[in-house]
């Protein structure tokens, strides 16, 4: 177990990576679920993961971010005898609250179907969820542990793991179950959160037998009964957490009253029960899992900030803490602009190569733009909450969540908007919590925003690289038509254009100097090898 000051960066890339293959296996989950339920399907299963997801944040109760803030901050301090005692809390406390919220949901799925969404259907996807509460939770107590000793690599292995079996075991549900019932496959498709939990869960404890040894032996002969009560730790960890679960809320709350708003909306608009059912599976099923992809990198930094700003803020370096800050940000700016840039150009070849859907491409045109605020938004959370202020990233995506809630509401009832509405209400609110959360950065650590390095630059190069991606996608579809049918042409036609974007758009990056030398660092795999050839280049310039 590594305590190394300067881990945060390799624990950001480890869960990047870990993250993007999970995202990868899940989009393969989302083509195979499009292909088998529908759009309507899709639609049943996403009227149970608002439902999941909020109640998996209260279960939490930010505890794991609370106990990787604490762990970090006691073992930065050498206090690891405590930094021991504060997990095993934490554990005793998020055991309690995963089975009372899944039980909870298991008796109250009926009522939420029935009542709360008006679609009685809804209630076997809903009620397949809840033992996923219960394990999950178990799983995000040794996360917070793993987290807090700044080892994300136990984490990582974790997700990609339960990610495996989580879909492979849906997928086999969904086949099993279809010819059943619609509502029964989407139950089957919402069911694999629980076995890829209960998979997460078996090897993140085996991994914690296994690597405890190095803190526990360091906490040998430091418990002289002068550490804090066992009421006092509690008492830090819901100080923390509770903020953080208000924060965590926010999100959820708000895909539940997109629940609750757009599909009603929608029908306002003059669209039927079914036609808004499958819109609403199109935005949220499909559009927002693309779009949640860069998101990623995003949230590994996040993850990783917390107990990295939190140990730079125990032994009182500012530098350090700025300095990571803008790391963090400008990685996150660099990487999230020409994402948008680029869903926003190819939307329609990208939900018809994942999902054979091209009408979804209208609503992730729109939601692309969303993918800078969410990352900006994700990142800078994770460094207020290192700095112990959970409660402000809380207020601003509840503030971003207010504005949000009245544009879906009468931007989604416009028929020429619809689904396109609700996008653009998320844009606008998640745009609002970013700068929010920006500014609050600024004034807490001394760091400075730079336009000309966080946006004028990478917008640039971002733009051309636009420009390049629609050239090269359209030359591709062009002039290899004869040789391939439509759908392995688009494919093609995205990937290579993605690919050949995302290297014009480094090397104008380098070119211009918008990445030092010492940033390099950054970018997993590769980063070593770049800094290495920028440095002769320069040296035979």
């Amino acid at each position: 177990m590594s305590f190394n000051p300067g881990s945060f960066v390799k624990g950001a890339a480890i869960l990047a990576a870990a993250g993007i293959a999970s995202r990868v296996i899940g989009a393969f989950f989302r083509i195979v679920l499009a292909a088998i339920l529908g759009d309507e399907g899709i639609g049943l299963y996403q009227y149970a993961y608002p439902i999941y997801s909020t109640l998996l944040v209260i279960s939490t109760a930010g505890i794991p971010v609370a106990l990787s803030k604490i762990m970090a901050e006691k073992i930065a301090m050498q206090d690891y005898g405590e930094a021991v005692r504060v997990f095993r809390i934490a554990f005793i406390i998020l055991s309690l609250s995963g089975l009372v919220i899944a039980t909870g949901l298991a008796l109250g799925a009926r009522y939420t179907a029935v009542v709360l969404i008006g679609d009685a259907k809804a209630y076997y996807p809903i009620i397949a969820t809840a033992p996923a509460i219960f394990f999950v939770t178990l799983m995000a107590s040794f996360r917070g542990y793993f987290q807090g000793s700044q080892n994300m690599a136990p984490t990582a292995a974790s997700q990609l793991v339960e990610q495996l079996v989580r879909v492979g075991f849906a997928v086999g549900m969904v086949i099993l179950l279809m010819p059943v019932g619609l509502e029964y496959a989407a139950a089957g498709a919402t069911s694999g959160a629980a076995a890829g939990g209960l998979a997460g869960l078996v090897l993140l404890t085996l991994l914690y037998f296994v690597k405890r040894k190095d803190l526990y032996k360091r906490a040998v002969g430091q418990d002289s009964g002068k550490g804090e009560s066992f009421g006092r730790i509690a008492g830090r960890l819901f100080s923390l957490a509770v903020p953080v679960t208000i924060g965590g809320l926010v999100i959820p709350l708000i895909t539940v009253i997109d629940l609750a708003v757009v599909p009603r909306q929608l029908q306002a608009a003059g669209f039927d029960l079914v036609t808004a059912r499958a819109l609403y599976g199109q935005l949220t099923g499909m559009a927002a899992s693309v779009v949640y992809f860069p998101n990623v990198v995003a949230l590994a930094l996040s993850i990783s900030l917390v107990p990295a700003i939190s140990e730079a803020a125990a032994i009182k370096d500012r530098d350090m803490i700025i300095k990571r800050s803008n790391a963090a940000i400008k990685l996150t700016a660099f990487f999230a602009i020409p994402a948008a840039i680029g869903l926003f150009i190819l939307a329609e070849p990208i939900t018809i190569l994942l999902f054979n859907n091209a009408e979804a491409g209208f609503a992730l045109a729109y939601l692309s733009w969303s993918a800078i605020p969410l990352c900006l938004y994700v990142t800078t959370t994770g460094l207020i909450q290192g700095l112990g202020r959970p409660i402000i990233p809380a207020l601003n995506m509840f503030y971003g969540g207010a504005v949000k809630t009245v544009a879906a509401w009468y931007l989604t009832a416009m028929p020429e908007l619809n689904v396109g509405g609700a996008a653009i209400a998320s844009v606008a609110g998640i745009g609002v919590a970013a700068a929010l959360n920006l500014y609050h950065v600024a004034r807490l650590t001394g760091w400075r925003f730079s336009f000309k390095e966080l946006a004028l630059l990478p917008g640039a190069a971002a733009s051309i690289m636009g420009g390049f991606v629609w050239l090269v996608y359209r030359l591709i579809t062009l002039y290899f038509a004869a040789y391939f049918s439509s759908g392995t042409l688009n494919g093609l036609a995205v990937i290579l254009s993605i690919g050949a974007g995302f290297f014009l758009y480094g090397l104008i990056l380098l070119i211009f100097g918008s990445i030092r030398q010492d940033e390099l660092k950054f970018i997993p795999l590769i980063g070593g090898r770049l800094k290495g050839l920028l440095r002769k280049n320069r040296r035979r310039g």
